[in-house]
């Protein structure tokens, strides 16, 4: 049964890690996608490079600002949070900015290095935050942890049936379309055919060619 729920927590728990380097003067976004109601946790980390103003902002698909930070600290590991009220896609860009513009020749080859995690769900959720708020036992954390995984399970199988019934309706109605459709195509056809037949007859009287 613990292999099982462990198995679960697996496939429910989302943790992403990524490095990439930015250059001065620019920008690189990442677009992820996440349900309603959601937790997303985040850490980041910029290496320090002199003369360079490091910033971040975090929008949703309405460019609406989930989270920011205009003068990140370089060399250490910040966090960020936020939950989307709706199932959407966010995008986090970093951007990198010379202090001045007589810096930009000189860093032209410098990068910075940009540590990403995300996470989601169970796995964005701080159990020893929540232990030492509540002083829990180790115990109860534990049961507080399987309890989340429990709802998170159930959650996750009642979107699985709504997205199933969803796309149930949106072929039941694509079948619906395709025959009305076809049985439209055959009756216009009917009724073309019976005009072509009708004018060549009519056309072959008048040219004498039958009675």
């Amino acid at each position: 049964m613990r292999s099982i729920l462990l198995l679960f927590f697996t496939l429910l728990s989302y943790a992403h890690s990524i490095r990439f380097f930015l250059e001065p003067n620019s920008m690189k976004c990442l677009k992820e996608e996440t349900q309603a109601h959601v937790l997303v946790a985040g850490e980041y980390e910029v290496s320090e490079t002199p003369g360079v103003k490091t910033e971040y902002i975090v929008r949703d698909s309405k460019s609406e600002v989930l989270s920011k930070n205009d003068n990140i600290l370089h060399g250490k590991m910040l966090k960020f949070s936020f939950v989307l009220e709706t199932y959407d896609k966010f995008e986090i860009c970093f951007m990198a900015h010379a202090v001045q513009p007589s810096y930009a020749g000189n860093l032209k080859n410098v990068k910075q290095e940009v540590h990403l995690i995300t996470k989601r769900g169970i796995e964005a959720k701080s159990y020893e935050a929540i232990s030492e708020a509540a002083k829990l036992k180790p115990s109860e954390v534990e049961l507080k942890r399987l309890e989340d995984l429990s709802e998170a399970i159930v959650q996750d199988f009642a979107r699985m049936r709504q997205n199933e019934e969803e796309m149930r309706d949106t072929n039941e109605a694509t079948n619906s379309r395709v025959l009305h459709f076809s049985i439209f195509s055959t009756l216009w056809l009917f009724v073309l055919s019976t005009c072509q037949v009708l004018y060549l007859r009519r056309f072959f009287k008048l040219k004498k060619l039958i009675e």
